[in-house]
Order: structure tokens, then sequence, then C-alpha cells
């Protein structure tokens, strides 16, 4: 069964080939636009793996990526075809080896297979809500499929895009905001916001425990009729399988809407005499809830937040970000001071540096190191 949703493209397509276990994989492409078609027949293959693996098998004896002018700015995801503007993807040009790209090509292809399983498979009721289900679970299987290519330090540069265009999209609502568990078709908290909490609800329960709700979820409610499920009953299933001491998170991450504001004082390491470094980092944290017009109220702490220590290091001739220390602490007041010990010269700390938790200010949560006793520990140009 599938939905009555369907889509016309016409033109003079050149068409690209390949196949995953007996699914034909086709992107039909304007003849010079070469440039990104292998890298979504990629993006298509890993995420048939990843979803197959993780949610369930694919319905389809295909999956088709259709180009069509900038007319519009946009992918969309109908039965087995997916119409992706040429603008967002066939004509992107991104700079290899750049530390800071987000290879979004990639990203909204992996975002439109996974709707083949949330909104094609399991789809909401056209009720508050509905759009957990078909976005943020799109975003959270897109961002899993990113992650396992491009590994978790490329994430942090995702998540505060994701981030910061949540935050600057809420200060313009004109209705109310909502709880992303009653969500109304607002883009800036189905997106934005559902990646942020995603990533983070399976960063704090585990991947595979996040994926095996979302598993059976699906199993009961796949290709559902009338009438159909809600994110009331998603939340159920979560909250069946997230441990006793975390079912706080589901309040600030689904029923509520929840701010934070942490942030890194001027932290220091200093070398030991057996080469290793002891990092002191100071920061501070703050947790609010905000009413639907923006009025917040600050609540207690009591949450477990990322304490990081990164180093920077050479990959391949570019510099990536090296985590030395990332564990979370039990933070219950707004003075937050952890002391580690690292076996590399660390370059920056921070506290939540990934960008997990919903935070009002997401640029000050890392910053440069100085050395105890001295500056910040690097020497001129020419100096060794």
């Amino acid at each position: 069964p599938i939905l009555h949703f369907y889509s016309y493209l016409s033109a003079r397509y050149e068409v690209r080939r390949d196949s995953w276990k007996g699914v034909a994989i086709e992107v039909y492409y304007h003849t010079p636009h070469t440039f990104n078609v292998d890298r979504m027949i990629e993006a298509t293959r890993r995420s048939l793996d990843y979803f197959t693996a993780n949610f369930g098998p694919y319905q389809h004896r295909q999956v088709r990526i259709i180009e069509f002018p900038r007319y519009a700015q946009f992918a969309q995801s109908f039965p087995n075809t997916i119409p992706f503007s040429e603008s967002i993807g066939f004509i992107a040009r991104l700079k290899e080896g750049d530390a800071e790209a987000i290879d979004y090509p990639f990203y909204v292809a992996a975002h439109e297979i996974a709707h083949q399983w949330w909104a094609h498979q399991t789809i909401g009721g056209n009720v508050q809500g509905c759009t957990l289900m078909s976005e943020s679970l799109s975003q959270y299987s897109a961002l899993m499929v990113m992650e396992k290519e491009y590994g978790p330090e490329k994430m942090r540069r995702f998540l505060k895009y994701e981030l910061d265009n949540y935050l600057r999209n809420r200060g313009a609502e004109l209705v109310e905001e909502m709880p992303l568990q009653l969500v109304e078709n607002q883009g800036y908290i189905h997106y934005r916001k559902g990646s942020v909490v995603m990533y983070a609800l399976r960063d704090y329960i585990g991947e595979s425990v996040l994926n095996g709700i979302l598993a059976r979820y699906l199993g009961a409610t796949k290709f559902q009729q009338p009438p159909y499920t809600n994110s009331l009953e998603l939340m159920a299933e979560l909250a069946k399988d997230v441990p006793a001491d975390k079912q706080a998170l589901l309040d600030d991450m689904f029923r509520t809407i929840t701010l934070f504001e942490n942030h890194v004082d001027d932290s220091t390491y200093s070398r030991r005499a057996d080469g290793q470094y002891v990092v002191t980092v100071n920061a501070r944290a703050k947790k609010l809830r905000a009413d639907g017009q923006g009025v917040e109220t600050e609540v207690p702490l009591d949450d477990w937040i990322d304490v990081g220590v990164f180093a920077d290091s050479k990959v391949g001739g570019t510099t990536v970000e090296k985590p030395l220390y990332l564990a979370k602490h039990h933070v219950t007041g707004h003075e937050v001071t952890v002391e580690v010990v690292v076996a590399e010269k660390p370059e920056r700390a921070g506290i939540d540096p990934y960008n997990k938790l919903v935070d009002r200010r997401s640029n000050d949560n890392v910053k440069t190191l100085k050395e105890a006793g001295g500056g910040t520990g690097t020497q001129p140009v020419g100096q060794s």
C-alpha cells in the first residue's frame, strides 16, 4: 500500500544507474549536472543499509532521485521517487577537504530516503505533533547516516547550524511556539529543534536502544489505516524504554520548551613532569523553561552535561578536531569546575561542546585554553 501522493516530472534526462541488494537506484539529471550524482547514489546506498538494518525493510523495487529546475529549493519524498531541486544538490559546489563544509547533497538525499520509512510506512494523523514522526525522525535517521559516513567530530558543525536556525526562527514566531510533541507544522521546530533533540536523546540512552524503540513503533504502525498514529503514541513508546533516571529528558526535549545557558569561562592547562597535561575547565550553567510566547522561568539544574577537551590533529593534510576527553558530568548548580588529565597538549575545552542541548548561545560553549601562569600557550610564528 502507498499514500495517494504522486509527483510528475518531465525532462530530457540522463540516468545514472546503480543497485542495492536487488533494489534499483536511479538518478535522473540534466546532462551537465554530474557534479554530485555519485554522492547522491552513495547516500542512497548508505541510507538503505542503515535504515533497513535498524528500522525494517524498504518496501519498493526501486528508488529514484529526479532533478527539477530551481524554481523552488527543496526535495520531497514520494513513494519511491524523490524530486530534488538542482539548487540544493545537483549544482552544489562542496569544498573538498574543508573541515567546516557540510555535505548537504548527501544529507538531503539521506533525509528524503528516510521518509520512505517515516511518512511512507508510519504516517501520523493530521493533528498536533504529526511532523515529529515524519520530519524529526527523518532528520535523526539522516544524522545517523551522516555520522557513520563522516564521523562524530563532524557533527558539531551540523548541530550548531541546526540549533542556530531554531533559535533565530523561534524569535520570529508570530503565533505561538509549541513543544516538539505538539508541533504544528513549524519547520524551525520539527526540522531544526528535532535534529538537536533526537541526536541528544540518542546520546543519552544509546543508539541501539533508541533504534529499537523506533523499530518497534514502526512495526506496530506501518501502513496503518485510519485512525492514524500520533505523537502521544510515539512518546508512550519512548517512555517504555527510556531508563527511569533519564525520564526527565522526555519532559525537557519533547513536552516543554526547555533552554540552557551554558558557557565556558577562562580555563587553563599545565604540563606535568610526566608529560601529561592537567586541564581545569571553568564553566557556568543555567536552565530555563519558556511558554509559547517566550516568557522564561529559571528551573533547577539536575542534569548530566558533556565536558570536553580538544586538540588539533592533521588528517590527510586537513586540520581536524581531536577529542582528548569527553564525558558527562552531573550539574546541579550554576558553577561548574572540572579537572582532567590528558595525554596530549590541549587546545580548547568546553561544556556541551557538540551543542546537543538547546542552548540559547551556541558560540560560547568552547574556548581556547590558557596556559596556567602564562598566556594562551601558543607561540609567535617562527619560534619553536
